[in-house]
This record gives structure tokens, sequence and C-alpha cells, in this order.
């Protein structure tokens, strides 16, 4: 394959490491107190009084530890690889017609079997096709997160009350109006508890990822580890976990903002 198809696979690199480029530059452009406060006030505004105080000297804490480039790298290449998972995902546990039904069933059988594999094995292809950098580690964690959005995106939309579709159907809605009018709404909590999933399975590959120089907090815990720094790998940890609180908790937000709607 790297043989025959090498455009396909450079344009591949050149074009997840541009978009992953992109969102590092904006967020290492940001200065570092205004991104602070706009994700404490996101997270105060969605999750309550508790969430946002915790946000605000959490992030001080990170920043304090001198984490902060490696914490904005760690968020750039969870954002891109979420938004990658979720362009894949969610069509795939949306797509429910009979001629494509069996292709859907296959992917999702796929993901979850590759999900279930262990989590170095998903390197090795990323190596080979891509070299090292971020975009390899930009498709291990894709690969690892996509199943849980896939799963639960399909698992709402069969939840919704037949006799709901049924009276969105005898008042002549079509097949787009009932998909986007009634059956993703109805849905979006289910769907927001798979995004929520798919972030911090990002998070947590994009830790296991630093092993092919993707860079980020996961680097500064693989420093700890390879030269028994304990108190650096302990640091970066603390910075990782800290981060994914931060994330799971904005994130169940909007689940349950959405549910109460």
């Amino acid at each position: 394959m790297t043989e025959n198809f090498t455009l396909f696979f450079d344009a591949i690199n050149v074009g997840i490491g541009g978009f992953i480029d992109g969102f590092q530059n904006v967020l290492m452009w940001i200065p570092f107190y205004i991104t602070i406060v706009l994700l404490t006030l996101l997270a105060w505004y969605k999750s309550g009084k508790g969430v946002g105080v915790f946000t605000v000297f959490g992030l001080l804490l990170i920043w304090s530890m001198g984490f902060w480039n490696e914490t904005m790298q760690t968020l750039a290449l969870v954002l891109s690889s979420t938004i990658i998972a979720l362009i894949i995902g969610l069509p795939l546990g949306i797509l429910e017609l009979p001629i494509v039904n069996d292709a859907i069933k296959f992917c999702i059988l796929f993901s979850t079997l590759m999900q279930d594999n262990a989590c170095f094995c998903y390197l090795i292809p990323a190596v080979l096709f891509f070299g090292l950098g971020t975009v390899p580690g930009a498709f291990a964690t894709i690969i690892f997160a996509t199943p849980p959005v896939v799963r639960l995106t399909s698992l709402g939309i069969k939840q919704v009350p037949k006799n709901v579709v049924e009276a969105s159907r005898s008042f002549g809605a079509t097949p787009t109006q009932l998909l986007f009018k009634v059956q993703l709404p109805l849905a979006l909590p289910t769907i927001m508890t798979g995004i929520n999933q798919t972030i911090l399975m990002s998070l947590s590959m994009v830790v296991i990822a630093a092993m092919i120089a993707a860079g980020g907090l996961g680097e500064i815990v693989l420093k700890g580890i390879t030269q028994m720094k304990i108190g650096l790998g302990f640091e970066g940890g603390i910075a990782v976990v800290i981060l994914a609180i931060i994330l799971d908790r904005i994130t169940q937000g909007f689940g349950k903002q959405k549910k109460g709607k």
C-alpha cells in the first residue's frame, strides 16, 4: 500500500496535518488568560459554579507548572481527532437505509473489533503510512475513538418512540424532515453522550500517541517514565486529568441541557 498509494497517504498527511496545525496555531496565538476566562465561563454556564471554579484553578495550575503549550497541543489534537471522528461516525450511526445497512453494520463491527484491540497496535500502521508526528497520532486516535459515537448515535435514533415517528409520517413529513426535525432532536442527549465518550477516548489515546512523537502532555508523561523522573510524570498526569475533567463536564453539560429541553 505504501508503494502504490504514496500520493494518497501524502495527501491525507498534508490535509490532516494542516487541520491540526491550524487548531494548534489558533490556541497558541490566544493569550493563556483569555483561554482560561473563556473555558471558565463556558464550564460555569454549562455545568455550574463548582465546575467553573475547578476550571479556573485547574488551568492556572497547568500554566504555573509550565505545561501550557503542551496542553494546547494536546487540546488541538483532541479537538481535531474528535471532529474527524464525528464526521465519520455520525453518518455511520444515522444511516439506516436497507441498501447500505449491511455496509454500516460491517463498519460498526470493524470499528468495535479495532477498539477491542490493544491501543499500541494502532501505532504500527499509523507510523508505516504517515511516519512520525501528529498525523499518525490523530490517525490512531480516530480509529480508537470513533466506535462510541457510531453506536450511541444509532442507539439514540432507534430509541425514538415509534408512535412519534408514525405521527410525523402521517402529517406528511419527508424522510429528511423526519430525520432532522424529529429523530435527531429526540436522540440528541444520547448522541451527546457518544460525543462525550469520543472526546475522552481521544484524550486517552493522545497520551499513548506520544510514543510516535505526537507531542503534547503525553510527551511529558513519557519523559517521566523513560527518564525515571517521577515528579515530572506526576505533573504531566495531573495536567491530563484536569483537562479530561474539564472537557467531560462541559460536554456533559451540553447533553443535560439538550435532555432538559
